[in-house]
C-alpha cells in the first residue's frame, strides 16, 4: 500500500489540518502518517489558542515516520515558526523525501493569522525549493509572488513568478471571487487550467487542506502532478457537492462523501 505523511497542526473541530489530511489521505486510497506542528484549539468560526509543539518533538515525530514506514508522499500544511520549518527542510533533505506538497496556511477560514511574519519567508525562501508543488490560494500567492491579484491574467503572471523564483510547480486556486472556482496549474514553463464550477456551499472550512492532501495522495499512488491535481480537484467537489452542514460558522466538507461500505452503514440501512 503506497503511504503519505502530512506535516501540520491539529484542528480540534476535525474540518482541517491534520484531521482533514487523515480523512482525505485514506479516502483517496493511501495510508495516512502524521508529524504534528501544533494544537490549536478551533472551531468553525475561530481560533482560540495555538500551542506549537518544540522543534526537536517535530524532528522525532518525522524521524519515527521515515525510519519505519519510509512516505511515497508529503503534505506540509501549517507550520507557523521559523524553527519548525528549519527541522522540516533538514529531515527532508536528510531522507531525500519526493512528492513533497506544500499547502502555504496563513491564515484560518475564520480569518485567524497562523504564520508569523518572519516564518513566510524561510517557508519561500528554503522549502518552496525542494518541493514539488505549492499550492496558495490567492491572498497566499500575492504573498509569494508580491503582487495584486486582481484577474485572469494577474493569476498567470503570480503563478509564474512563484514557480521561475523558487524553482517548484505551483496550483494557483481561483476560489477567492476570481475566475469561479479555476485553478491554474504552471509547471516546468506550462500553464494549465483546471476548470471548476462553483458550488454554492459556504461550508469550506479546510478545503485546502484537503486538496494538498489529495493531490500528495495521488502522487503517491504514482499518478504524474496534471493527472493528481485533475483527480483532486474531482475529489474536493465531491466532498464539496455532499453539502454537509456542521457548525456555526463556516464548516467542513464532507471527507467521506464516497464511502458507501459495511462498517459505515446506519442502523436502519442494515
Amino acid at each position: 500500500m503506497k503511504t503519505a505523511l502530512s506535516i501540520a497542526g491539529s484542528d480540534s473541530s476535525g474540518g482541517a489540518g491534520i484531521q482533514a489530511d487523515i480523512k482525505t489521505m485514506t479516502m483517496n486510497g493511501v495510508y495516512a502518517m502524521s508529524a504534528i506542528t501544533a494544537l490549536t484549539a478551533q472551531n468553525t468560526t475561530k481560533v482560540s489558542g495555538i500551542s506549537e509543539v518544540e522543534p526537536d518533538f517535530l524532528q522525532k515525530q518525522i524521524d519515527a515516520v521515515f525510519e519505519d514506514i519510509y512516505p511515497d508522499a508529503v503534505k506540509i500544511g501549517m507550520v507557523s515558526s521559523v524553527g519548525l520549518i528549519k527541522v522540516i527542510i533538514g529531515r527532508l533533505k536528510y531522507y531525500k523525501a519526493e512528492n513533497i506538497v506544500v499547502d502555504p496556511v496563513m491564515a484560518a477560514t475564520s480569518g485567524s493569522n497562523l504564520i508569523r511574519s518572519e516564518a513566510v519567508s524561510v517557508l519561500a525562501e528554503e522549502l518552496l525549493p525542494i518541493s514539488t508543488i505549492v499550492t496558495p490560494n490567492i491572498p497566499e500567492a500575492e504573498i509569494l509572488s508580491e503582487m495584486s491579484i486582481q484577474n485572469k491574467a494577474d493569476i498567470t503572471e503570480a503563478a509564474k513568478k512563484i514557480s521561475d523564483r523558487y524553482g517548484c510547480a505551483v496550483l494557483l486556486k481561483g476560489g477567492h471571487s476570481i475566475n469561479d472556482a479555476n485553478d491554474l496549474l504552471y509547471a516546468d514553463g506550462i500553464c494549465r487550467w483546471f476548470e471548476g464550477q462553483r458550488i454554492d456551499n459556504p461550508n469550506t472550512h479546510g478545503t485546502g487542506c484537503t486538496l494538498s492532501s489529495a493531490i500528495a495522495s495521488n502522487l503517491a499512488k504514482g499518478f504524474d502532478l496534471e493527472i493528481s491535481v485533475q483527480r483532486a480537484k474531482e475529489y474536493i467537489s465531491g466532498a464539496l457537492a455532499a453539502q454537509l452542514d456542521l457548525g456555526r460558522g463556516s464548516g467542513p466538507v464532507k471527507h467521506a462523501f464516497n464511502l458507501n461500505g459495511y462498517f459505515a452503514l446506519m442502523p436502519e440501512q442494515i
